[in-house]
């Protein structure tokens, strides 16, 4: 089945202070399933553009999220800067990249703008196929005048009348939401500080002035130089290649040139390669000679852990699941503390948070690796159970081969079991005083780690059958009970923690 993957690309009008773009940043993260590829930041422009990616519901939730934190925080009152703008969020666009249809991706645009209309009272603008009138599918004709003249109009011009939401606006201003293809915020920095050539230039290379098909640019001046501001919204019919030659060409009609360019969030590799084929005249050139293109596709072609646990082999088998599923409670856990951060609520156990954090983060990924170790340490064993019989030397290395190697296979699943009753004691923590809206996620890891310490002590407890060295397994057994008396009473104290915060039964 092909997963659904759609990007969104919104744009805040902040570009300069930092606090605000993290709020904005942790309320998209902070939503399951979500992805954060990329987060530019101009102070000119005073603008960032944040890239996620993730299920159609999980994104819309996190677009949601973002808009409601920067209208919050963004008084476009306010608010100066080079770009064009009409809303503390200014534009939300949905974009399909796999197994979703830009249909999908304009319901999703509609649904979300109801939703910011009726919920958080602000106007939405309908754009590109979203859009519900031909007027509208242009971003630049509903920005026409920005914030200051949408502010006056909106109230009794028909034409400024929204999709949803009032026809009035605060502070926050009005959203443009709707479905595009992907394209690319390109801009082209000049060898002067004269925006009016870059305006010019901008005039001659955009489409809407009779200049390329697929590109829209404005010149403004930006860190001191004039720059052409571009989204180039088809680079398989206008290359980028080919536009910044053509602004090349411009600027050397007024004696300047090209200073540097620069990416605004993401590019499609293609439109990278057909510029590496157009400069370098590669004209016999596949995509599949790239070592990186050919390397991902040889990955994507691995199977999964889980498939890898259901085939026919020894490994990996329970000794890794122990530690798989240890690795998912840490995660659990960590995910409660990164839920719990940042909320007013919460903010006497801030700091404690981000120690279980770092504490889960780090346990997690121990046990990701003795994932791959317990397989290991199971396939040393049957290495040495192979090893040569025939004379005396020989059957003294092989059984010393096979002591170390038993050993190994024990100390693994060891190691696994006291890092869940870790994961265990955390998880605890995080039910008691973490956000209560994940108090079943922090239930989960309890669970979770449990089974992870039991699988993993099954595990120990055959190997050290093996194993002549009695002082040394009798240690273990030792920790063993210790350990499973330490389980006990944390499994006693989550089953009270879930039943007095949340009236849950285990």
């Amino acid at each position: 089945m092909i997963q659904k993957i759609v990007e969104c690309i919104p744009n805040f009008s902040e570009g300069r202070n930092s606090e605000v773009i993290n709020a904005i940043e942790s309320a998209i993260a902070a939503i399951a399933g979500v992805h954060i590829l990329d987060l530019h930041s101009d102070e000119d422009h005073n603008r960032s553009v944040i890239t996620f990616i993730g299920s159609p519901e999980a994104v819309t939730q996190a677009a949601f999220s973002a808009i409601e934190i920067a209208a919050e925080l963004i008084d476009l009152d306010k608010h100066q800067g080079e770009h064009p703008r009409i809303g503390a969020t200014d534009v939300v666009p949905f974009v399909p990249i796999s197994g979703v249809t830009m249909e999908e991706c304009v319901e999703l645009a509609k649904s979300l703008g109801k939703r910011v209309g009726d919920e958080l009272g602000i106007p939405v603008y309908l754009y590109e196929n979203a859009a519900t009138r031909p007027d509208r599918k242009n971003l630049e004709k509903i920005r026409k005048g920005e914030y200051e003249k949408l502010r006056e109009s909106i109230q009794d011009d028909p034409d400024r009348t929204p999709d949803f939401g009032p026809s009035r606006m605060g502070t926050a201003g009005a959203t443009v939401i709707g479905a595009r293809p992907p394209f690319i915020a390109y801009n082209v920095y000049l060898t002067t500080d004269d925006v009016s050539i870059a305006k010019n230039i901008a005039r001659s290379v955009r489409q809407s002035s009779g200049g390329l098909p697929h590109v829209k640019a404005l010149g403004m001046l930006v860190e001191g130089k004039a720059q052409v501001s571009m989204n180039l919204t088809d680079h398989t019919q206008t290359p980028i290649a080919q536009v910044v030659e053509a602004i090349r060409r411009e600027a050397e009609d007024f004696g300047v040139s090209i200073h540097h360019s620069e990416l605004v969030g993401l590019i499609p590799q293609a439109a990278l390669v057909d510029a590496a084929q157009w400069y370098l005249q590669l004209d016999p050139f596949e995509s599949g000679q790239i070592l990186e293109t050919r390397m991902y596709t040889a990955l994507s072609q691995e199977p999964s852990f889980v498939e890898k646990l259901s085939a026919g082999t020894p490994t990996p088998g329970g000794g890794s699941a122990a530690a798989y599923a240890g690795a998912m409670a840490a995660a659990l856990a960590a995910m409660v503390a990164r839920l719990t951060i940042g909320k007013k609520k919460y903010a006497q156990v801030e700091d404690r948070m981000s120690e279980i954090i770092d504490r889960a983060d780090e346990i997690r990924s121990s046990l990701e690796g003795a994932v791959i170790l317990d397989a290991q340490a199971f396939d040393a064993v049957m290495r040495a159970y192979r090893m040569p019989k025939g004379s005396a030397v020989e059957e003294q290395a092989r059984v010393e081969a096979i002591e170390k190697a038993t050993i190994n296979a024990a100390i693994v699943p060891l190691h696994v079991a006291r890092h869940a009753a870790d994961v265990l004691e955390i998880a605890i923590e995080v039910a008691e005083s973490g956000n209560i809206n994940a108090i079943t996620d922090a239930g989960a890891a309890g669970l979770l780690a449990r089974a992870s310490f039991s699988a993993a002590i099954l595990n120990v407890e055959i190997n050290a059958r093996e194993i002549s060295d009695e002082k040394l397994t009798k240690g273990w057994l030792e920790e063993i009970q210790e350990l499973r008396e330490k389980i006990r009473t944390s499994e006693t104290g989550l089953s009270k923690t879930l039943g007095e915060r949340a009236g849950l039964d285990l």
